[in-house]
């Protein structure tokens, strides 16, 4: 029997130009932009509402005696009803028997009675010395669709859920960060770009000081300006559905800040633009008043990302295992070294000039770490960007798992996903991805902490001796 052959051309052949003419309709003008993005900004909010209780606010789900004892307190889970069957005072959950649901503030009540009355050899709390300031992580690579914020979002509640402060800083005009974490921004002088102005305002501030001694006329300070100087850490701070992750959020018109930034530059060419984030979060005690500071990048190396990536102690750079993304990561390690140490050139002619000491860009540790991983397609790959990219990669690569998707929808993290709404194979699967991602940024974390107390402990035992 002969087998027919298909000889059906493809769909590209015989279209009709007439036809095809007839479907275009009009011409589109700028204010079909203007009707799209209402239609659009009426769905998203739409969608966003799908995570949101009735009210319309966004509220953190409760958590269970399996998950308190599974993931966030090392307790079994009948030492944990005999403790508090016999402390009153302690948070009791809701519900009747065993199955009692706890929010996170009380949770974090139980850990802290558990880090004071539990066995000294547990760890109820997370590492995290005295006396040192916040390590602020920017998670950053310009290339987009690499998992930079759904990176960011889940280490952030990772973090949380582990028992530290943390500020989220959405930097990327998009606000997808914002969105995540219930955050309203009305516009931008409820994001960054205010507190950037700030520091330029401060700089011309004192840049006139010294005109008015030379007797020159002052560098204009305009109303911008003006109130930029009013604004403090509290103006933009707002609170989220978690009770220890506080945001700055972003909005379409922080994209301003691009084209404003170097235009201050240009007024006063000493004005470091790059320190001006750093400047902020030192200037108002952030650093003091969390432990963690994560950074959420726009997928560009632009002013925002340049502040970012110089007040980062820590840079994360996902990205996922394919020839395109490590290319382009590979260029944004190169732009990265051909941007700062530009800086550095720059500035430190004009030290040496001075007198003064030279500047220099450091990190405490840059990773990158490869996302949306799919063994059975991308192991060769992924070994290959493991072999060229050698000490600056994560060894751990984060699996893809449906569980994000299936979260996605509700605009949640899979933390905030409840785990009654899935296999609870499943979500302990899909859970394990974002946990052991979190494990390998915790020792990056407490290592870099480590390092800095044992620095400045040598540091103060060499100024004991100097002085005796």
């Amino acid at each position: 029997m002969t087998r027919k052959t298909d000889l059906s051309l493809p769909p590209y052949f015989n279209l009709d130009p007439a036809s095809a003419a007839a479907k275009l309709g009009r011409p589109v003008d700028t204010t079909r932009f203007a009707k799209a993005a209402a239609f659009c900004a009426r769905g998203r909010d739409d969608l966003a509402r799908k995570g949101y209780a009735p009210d319309g606010k966004k509220r953190l789900r409760k958590f269970s005696t399996w998950e308190i004892c599974r993931y966030l307190i090392p307790v079994a889970s009948s030492h944990l009803r005999r403790v508090l069957r016999n402390n009153p005072e302690l948070p009791q959950g809701e519900g009747e028997g065993g199955a009692k649901w706890f929010t996170l503030e009380e949770v974090l009540a139980l850990r802290n009675f558990f880090a004071e009355e539990g066995a000294a050899k547990k760890e109820y709390r997370p590492y995290r010395p005295k006396g040192l300031p916040a390590k602020v992580v920017a998670v950053a690579n310009f290339k987009g669709g690499v998992g930079k914020t759904s990176t960011a979002a889940h280490l952030a509640m990772s973090a949380a859920l582990d028992g530290y402060r943390v500020l989220v800083i959405d930097l990327d005009s998009q606000g997808s960060m914002t969105s995540i974490m219930g955050g309203r921004v009305a516009d931008e002088w409820q994001t960054v770009f205010p507190l950037l102005a700030k520091d330029y305002a401060l700089h011309v501030r004192e840049e006139n000081e010294v005109r008015e001694a030379k007797g020159e006329g002052p560098l204009p300070l305009d109303e911008t300006l003006t109130e930029a100087l009013k604004i403090t850490a509290a103006d933009v701070v707002q609170k989220t559905h978690w009770p220890n992750i506080d945001l700055i959020g972003a909005q379409l018109n922080l994209y301003w800040a691009e084209f404003q930034v170097p235009v201050w530059r240009m007024m006063l060419r000493r004005w470091p633009l790059w320190d001006a984030l750093t400047g902020f979060l030192g200037r108002e005690g952030l650093l003091r008043d969390y432990d963690i500071i994560l950074l959420d990048t726009p997928p560009a190396l632009g002013y925002l990302t340049i502040n970012a990536l110089a007040a980062a102690d820590i840079l994360l750079v996902p990205l996922g295992a394919s020839f395109l993304e490590f290319d382009s990561t590979g260029r944004f390690f190169d732009m990265l070294y051909s941007t700062f140490a530009s800086i550095e050139d720059g500035e430190n002619a004009a030290r040496r000039t001075a007198g003064l000491p030279e500047m220099k860009f450091e990190w405490d540790v840059v990773r990158a770490l490869i996302t949306r991983f799919d063994a059975n397609q991308q192991t060769d790959l992924a070994n290959v960007v493991q072999a060229y990219f050698g000490d600056f990669m994560n060894a751990y690569r984060q699996d893809f798992t449906a569980l994000v998707g299936q979260a996605g929808e509700q605009v949640n993290g899979i933390y905030e996903a409840d785990y009654r709404d899935f296999n609870r194979e499943t979500y302990v699967r899909g859970r394990e991805t974002f946990d052991r991602t979190y494990a390998e940024f915790k020792e990056i974390l407490i290592g870099s902490w480590w390092r800095d107390q044992a620095m400045e402990k040598k540091e103060a035992e060499n100024g004991e001796a100097q002085t005796a």
